[in-house]
């Protein structure tokens, strides 16, 4: 896994942009303006992403390659390093899991209008 798939596989998400908010040194995802990963360009090792409080321990628990986010809300965010003992499998896998749970913090509406652009992409 490296910087580059990661970036490429967040974009492929439906309405998925990238921005530079925080600077130049790192790239942001978002769909509806809400952000789900991160990748810190001074750290091109991991990408920061969205988790469900208690996946987010249990993950850190199992894999020495998943962390509490520096300078995020550890309770619901995770760095997460490639070339470490996280599966690049597990890797996509936890990218969807951010999206989906940005999404489901927004109305039903976008909730629903988001299910249908997946449906068609």
């Amino acid at each position: 896994m490296n910087i580059e798939i990661v970036r490429n596989y967040c974009l492929s998400k439906p309405l998925a942009t990238e921005d530079s908010a925080f600077g130049p040194d790192g790239i942001l995802f978002r769909v509806y303006n809400k952000i789900f990963a991160y990748l810190d360009l001074q750290r091109p090792d991991l990408v920061v992403l969205k988790c469900a409080p208690d996946y987010a321990i249990e993950l850190r628990d199992k894999y020495n390659g998943i962390r509490g986010a520096w300078h995020w809300n550890k309770k619901y965010w995770n760095e997460v390093y490639f070339e470490t003992d996280v599966p690049d499998q597990l890797i996509f896998e936890l990218i969807d899991h951010s999206l989906n749970e940005v999404l489901k913090k927004l109305p039903k509406r976008l909730q629903n209008e988001y299910a249908t652009l997946k449906a068609t992409h």
